[in-house]
């Protein structure tokens, strides 16, 4: 993943937030939209788009543009700042490939175990019914 090649293809659009704010709000566009167009890019390879577009898939628009926004602040290059730290660490969340998963065996030791909690939790509940004379 080469990330300055990712930055440059990224756009943004500065639109008006929501929620009160006073005399300045419906002046100001601050906050910040970020669109990426996942197969177009070319800072990531063919199997990275692949692993992204499967991992993101619910959150790609029909068009196979992923859509960010942040309104968090009321500036509007932190606001930019803060999607872009989201948006990497998005990207990189879906590029990890988890681990195979081994299959193995209980140990011995570990049946023993079970089969005597078993054992012991049943002689309780048997205790607990009516004596037999």
């Amino acid at each position: 993943m080469n990330q300055e090649q990712i930055l440059n293809e990224l756009q943004f659009k500065a639109i008006r937030s929501s929620g009160p704010g006073g005399q300045h709000a419906n002046k100001v566009s601050s906050k910040v939209e970020l669109s990426f167009h996942i197969e177009d890019s070319t800072g990531l390879t063919e199997r990275q788009k692949k692993r992204v577009l499967l991992k993101l898939e619910k959150k790609l628009s029909k068009e196979g543009l992923l859509i960010m926004q942040c309104d968090e602040s009321r500036s509007q290059h932190k606001n930019k700042e803060l999607v872009i730290k989201r948006f990497f660490k998005l990207l990189e969340k879906s590029l990890i490939v988890p681990k195979a998963r081994k299959k193995s065996r209980p140990t011995r030791s570990s049946i023993e175990k079970r089969l005597k909690s078993k054992k012991i939790t049943s002689l309780k509940k048997s205790n607990r019914g009516k004596p037999d004379y």
